[in-house]
Parts: structure tokens; sequence; C-alpha cells
């Protein structure tokens, strides 16, 4: 992955979507100096079955939160569009381009919006509505007639689909993946729900690093699919 750049915002649809797919990445980009915040579509209310939605919004942004600062990044903001119903409609899309203006990164980081996962499953509809609103606003925000009430227009330098089933570059993550099972486990409400254990998640997080590793040199690694801006 390219390193020329100071800053990036991770685009999300849930509180933990990062984790599984790109903290071992943000926690050695943090260490080396580069600003990374996050920027997720909803609360992730509808992600705990035995949880009622408004106190699991509560919990899941608590727990977002910590799992952020546990590899390194401090702003993480919720857009607060309704979980398991988003969609690519002009709402999302104006409070993307708005957010890519206001952060001005360089580097985009954003999960998956493929049909499949890079497990070959189906992917979710939120991470494919969110996904490809994503990738239309990132082209919005760098055309200054495309809503100018947003601000003025921010081009990105660099685009990165984490999760991708079609990865192109990967972050060597040797030294972040300690910081990088520290940050999924800090979803420990959700993890409970899903029926995980705290045991299990170092070698669910070690093991995808270790098989991306496989076909990106050697070592443990976070793969994207780098997209040309």
């Amino acid at each position: 992955m390219p390193e020329d750049w100071e800053n990036a915002l991770v685009l999300a649809a849930h509180p933990d979507d990062v984790e599984f797919g790109s903290a071992g990445a943000v926690a050695v980009w943090t260490h080396k100096g580069h600003t990374v915040s996050y920027l997720l579509a909803t609360r992730g209310e509808a992600g705990i079955d035995a949880v009622p939605p408004a106190e699991a919004a509560r919990i899941r942004e608590a727990e977002q939160r910590e799992a952020a600062r546990r590899v390194g990044v401090r702003d993480v903001e919720f857009l607060d569009h309704p979980d398991g119903a988003v969609r690519a409609d002009e709402r999302l899309r104006a409070d993307l381009v708005a957010a890519l203006r206001r952060h001005r990164p360089q580097l985009v980081v954003v999960f998956n919006h493929h049909e499949r996962t890079g497990t070959g499953r189906w992917n979710a509809p939120d991470h494919r509505e969110f996904g490809r609103c994503a990738l239309d606003a990132v082209a919005d925000a760098g055309n200054r007639w495309i809503r100018p009430e947003a601000g003025e227009p921010w081009s990105v330098k660099y685009l990165a689909v984490a999760n991708s089933p079609a990865p192109t570059h990967a972050v060597d993550i040797s030294t972040g993946l300690d910081a990088a099972v520290a940050s999924l486990e800090a979803h420990e409400t959700y993890l409970q729900g899903l029926g995980y254990t705290r045991q299990a998640v170092r070698p669910a997080v070690a093991g995808q690093a270790q098989a991306t590793g496989v076909r990106f040199g050697g070592v443990p690694a976070v793969a994207f699919e780098l997209i040309p801006c």
C-alpha cells in the first residue's frame, strides 16, 4: 500500500466492520504517525438479537469508540442511518460528500461493496449499499459544482476497499496484530451475541492475517483493493 499520505478516513456501515476488516492496518498507520478517523453510517442498533435497539446503539457506540482508541483513532463519527436499512440514496450521498470535504483525507478506506465477501460469502445489504454510495461520494467530493453547499471540493488521492474479493495490495501488520486483536475484543457485547468467546478472537484475527500473508509476502497482512482516483 502507498504511504505518501498524512490522513485517512475509514468509512463503514456498522460498528465492528473496521475491526473485522482493517484494524491491523490502522494500528500500523497510526503508529507511524498517520492520522486516521472513522465514519460509520449506523450505530449497529439491530446487531444484537437479545438487546433492544436503543440500548444496543448505546452499547455499540461505546464499544466502537474503545475499539478505535486501541488502534490509535480518536475521531469516530456516526451518521445515524438505520441499521439494516442503509440505502445508497441522496441523503447518504450528501452526508458522505460533506464528511469527505470536512475531513479532507488523502486516503479513504471503504468496507467491501461487492456482492461477495473476501471469503466468497454473500455480502450484507448494508455493506453493498453503503460501499457503492461511498465510492460515488468520493467522486462527487472533488467536483465543486456538485453539492456546493457541502464545502470546498476535495479530491482523494487513494481509495482502498477492505475485505474485497479482489485485493491488489496489502499492509504488513506484524507490528499491529496485537492491537488488532485488542480492537476486536472491545466489541465484547456484540461478540457475545454472535457466540464468540474471548479466546476465539486472537485465532480468528491471526488466522485471517496469516492466510492473507500467504498471498502477499508471507507476513501477517491485511489486504485491500486499491481503486484509482
